[in-house]
């Protein structure tokens, strides 16, 4: 495949621009440096597709491309891009970040473990990455790491691909989306093939977008959640928060009964109401979170009271700041028109991302019943969609009475067929997640038992404390998650001889 090798290596390869990454990493990294500019993190790499390995080759061009992290800044027109589409960023945020550096030598420790060490380039082994520092200055790490892990693989040990038809099949996709009515966001840096894939889808999905009113079109594409490729394309970009953001905050604490609220209320504090309002249900399952969902907002006066929830540990502020305090740069209503209002009636909608959808529909539905709302509330799908899965789950929301819309993310940007006999070219399944903070170790439940994340001590005792109800999905196979190489059974054998 020498000419398809050619073509490859002259293409863009790594990352170059910090921008390059998901919006919810810059609004939690906001939110961090309001409250919590000092407190201290470690990440850890997990490979849920574990016979897919790394040769010594594709981990010292890792190493490589991870040291030129070192070298990049945000640009004044990344910055101007940010203060026009993301108002709710406040200005001293957009200054810290002006100069902000990762530093990589200090920050992240990598190790491979070859299976039969003979030093060759083609030994294949496990990675091990880890990640240490404060919570502000390590958070931007997580997609570019697994970015430059997937380009990795797909560069020196999978090779059997090319380019071609993706961008046709982007379109395709995506014009099969929009016919139907769906309203959907590109969700796919993390896991991407390389660079070169996500631009060629978002070629294909702007190429569809523009053909909605020639067409008659009921969906549209919404945004991606990558904040680059918002600014390159000219469309929005789009996420509100991560597992991280509870799992953080819990494990600061040390209050996992309190820790989804105490969660809501710094976000809201820090962005205000109905600003970034889709809340994320299951870090610690959803039917724990919707006892905190359904808590009352507090007024400003309601926070300086409650300090058992309201302050954590080494934060810099009250979660709610008063309408007229100097730390209150954003824009939005005062708080104190939420009084008396849940934070199920403040936020727009929630997200679904683990566990089996149609349940969760109905799950939500009855939890809005028992509240008494009745306004239409949306529901973001981001859980390894396809499109036949995206028109499924639309049907199902729709007559529950909800406006859903999709996160689509490995679908579109790792989608390729083996060159060689056509046969699937499975994606990495890989995942870095905050692995202790404040010195505790960081756990995430999530409403599918393959999903659980972390110290397994921890996760049996916040589990306990928190009455959770074990679940498994038939389709929550995480080692399958989209499909399985053909290859892979000769691929593990050949790798543990």
């Amino acid at each position: 495949m020498p000419e398809q090798d050619s073509q490859r290596n002259a293409l863009p390869e790594g990352i170059f621009s910090l921008l390059d990454t998901d919006l919810y990493k810059l609004t939690m990294q906001c939110a961090i440096f309001k409250y919590l500019p000092e407190a201290h993190v470690t990440y850890a790499f997990t490979n849920r597709t574990p016979h897919m390995r790394l040769t010594r080759k594709a981990y010292q061009w890792l190493q490589q491309q991870i040291k030129k992290l070192a070298n990049i800044l945000v640009s004044p027109e990344e910055i101007q891009f940010l203060r026009k589409t993301c108002p709710y960023l406040s200005p001293s945020y957009l200054r810290f970040l002006s100069s902000f550096r990762l530093r990589p030598s200090q920050q992240i420790s990598t190790l491979f473990r070859p299976l039969n060490d003979t030093g060759g380039a083609e030994d294949v082994g496990d990675l091990q990455m880890d990640v240490e520092g404060r919570w502000l200055d390590t958070i931007l790490y997580e997609v570019p790491l697994l970015a430059l892990t997937s380009e990795a693989y797909f560069r020196f040990c999978d090779r059997d691909w090319d380019h071609d038809e993706q961008e046709e099949k982007a379109y395709d996709k995506g014009a099969k989306l929009m016919a139907n009515g769906c309203i959907f966001s590109e969700f796919g840096s993390r896991r991407r093939r390389d660079y070169h894939t996500q631009d060629l889808v978002l070629r294909g999905l702007k190429k569809a977008q523009d053909e909605v009113a020639r067409r008659g079109w009921q969906g549209k594409l919404s945004g991606t959640s990558n904040v680059h490729f918002a600014m390159k394309y000219g469309i929005l970009p789009v996420g509100t928060v991560a597992h991280e953001w509870f799992m953080g905050i819990a494990s600061i604490t040390n209050d996992y009964t309190h820790a989804n609220e105490a969660a809501l209320r710094y976000w809201v504090g820090c962005f205000g109401e109905g600003v970034l309002g889709i809340a994320l249900t299951d870090t610690f399952g959803t039917p724990v979170f919707l006892k905190a969902f359904s808590r009352t907002m507090p007024t400003p006066e309601d926070a300086e009271r409650d300090a058992v929830v309201t302050q954590i540990p080494g934060a810099t502020g009250a979660p709610v700041s008063p309408p007229d305090s100097p730390d209150r740069e954003q824009r939005g209503p005062d708080y104190v028109t939420s009084k008396g209002r849940s934070y199920a009636r403040i936020f727009q909608g929630v997200r679904q991302d683990s566990g089996n959808p149609l349940e969760f529909v109905k799950l939500m539905k009855d939890f809005y019943h028992s509240e008494g709302i009745t306004e239409k509330k949306t529901i973001v799908f981001s859980d390894s969609l396809n499109v036949e899965r995206c028109l499924e789950y639309k049907k199902v929301a729709e007559e529950a009475g909800f406006a859903p819309s999709f996160g689509v993310g490995t679908f579109l940007t790792n989608d390729f067929l083996h060159l060689s006999d056509g046969t699937k070219s499975a994606p990495l399944n890989i995942v870095i997640k905050i692995s202790s903070a404040g010195g505790r170790p960081a756990v995430k439940i999530s409403d599918n038992v393959g999903k659980n994340t972390g110290d397994s001590e921890t996760v049996h005792k916040v589990k306990e404390t928190l009455g959770y109800v074990e679940k498994t999905w038939a389709q929550g196979d995480e080692k399958t998650r989209w499909g399985t190489d053909a290859s892979e059974a000769t691929t593990v054998m050949n790798q543990e001889k």
